[in-house]
């Protein structure tokens, strides 16, 4: 017995010698679920001792006695555990520990107690755009406007979001956040024309954490956004009044003038034998009168020299 003790020492005292240890303590870096349907947890594994070491993560669950392995060490990269939804509960506590081992011995991390409602960390937001825009007054202001990651399923109320925005100039150094609650769309007034902006937006669920913000966007605010408005009704006056020319010359090309399109001449009498000439020159005595047209003892007739026949 004392001579295996020696040997044990002698074994350890040459490792040592050597730079070889039992692995250092690993820390369980963090554990998120985009969806609370899903999570991982990643581990900073720490000193391996100079030898080979093999890490596992144990878990069991607060109420029961059985520990169970981690399921899936690939899925999310080197030093992590991926839980899929076969093995992921709501509103239970799961009790997390990391082991490593090595020839040396073995180390085991700071358990972590975790419930998946609470660890919930987004994806960004999706799909932002930005769109310069005038109100009545003439004021310009930017509307922002996103919609939710597409595997949060906010419509049937699995999902409370909270959103924020954050813009600054191309130039600035910091950003200016603001707060917009549950809409998925901000208006942002007092912006500097002739200015280059970047915006970016992030979310977080009633329960959980900040995700990421979103990819940049930017826009430029114009600094001739009323002077381009004003060009577009001088054009339209000016196309109008273009119209109403030709119009008019159309017109006098078939030789009318305007007066005889607005007041048409008045038709001549169309009585036969009615004599025009009696109204021109207003003497009736040296013209005969159609005897046809003479009422009944009212006139005389006119003998051939067109005197009055006694």
């Amino acid at each position: 017995m004392p001579s295996a003790l020696a040997c044990m020492l002698l074994v350890l005292s040459i490792s040592l010698l050597n730079g070889q240890s039992p692995p250092g303590k690993p820390e369980i870096h963090k554990c998120r679920s985009p969806d609370k349907e899903t999570f991982t947890c990643w581990w900073n594994p720490g000193s391996d001792g100079g030898l080979p070491t093999n890490y596992s993560l144990t878990y069991s669950k607060e109420g029961e006695k059985n520990t169970y392995e981690c399921p899936d060490y690939k899925t999310s990269g080197p030093n992590s555990c991926f839980f899929s939804k076969q093995y992921t509960s709501i509103w239970k506590i799961y009790i997390i520990t990391v082991n490593a081992t090595n020839e040396m011995g073995s180390s085991t991390s700071d358990p972590l107690y975790v419930d998946v409602t609470y660890i919930v960390e987004p994806e960004p937001p999706r799909n932002l755009t930005l769109e310069v825009k005038q109100l009545k007054d003439k004021k310009t202001y930017l509307w922002v406007k996103w919609f939710p990651p597409t595997i949060t399923d906010v419509k049937t109320g699995w999902f409370t979001m909270e959103y924020e925005i954050r813009l600054k100039s191309e130039e600035a150094e910091e950003w200016e956040i603001h707060f917009t609650g549950h809409q998925t769309q901000f208006k942002v007034f007092d912006l500097y024309p002739g200015q280059k902006y970047l915006v970016q937006t992030r979310c977080k669920p009633d329960h959980g954490y900040w995700s990421k913000w979103s990819q940049e966007k930017s826009i430029e605010i114009p600094n001739d956004f009323t002077l381009k408005d004003t060009t577009v009704w001088i054009i339209v006056a000016v196309l109008s009044a273009v119209i109403c020319l030709i119009m008019v010359w159309a017109v006098a090309l078939k030789g009318y003038s305007m007066m005889t399109c607005i007041f048409p001449p008045v038709p001549g009498p169309k009585i036969k034998g009615f004599d025009t000439h009696l109204l021109e020159t207003g003497s009736p005595s040296k013209y005969k009168v159609d005897p046809r047209l003479a009422l009944p003892g009212r006139f005389q007739k006119l003998d051939n020299e067109g005197e009055l026949d006694h």
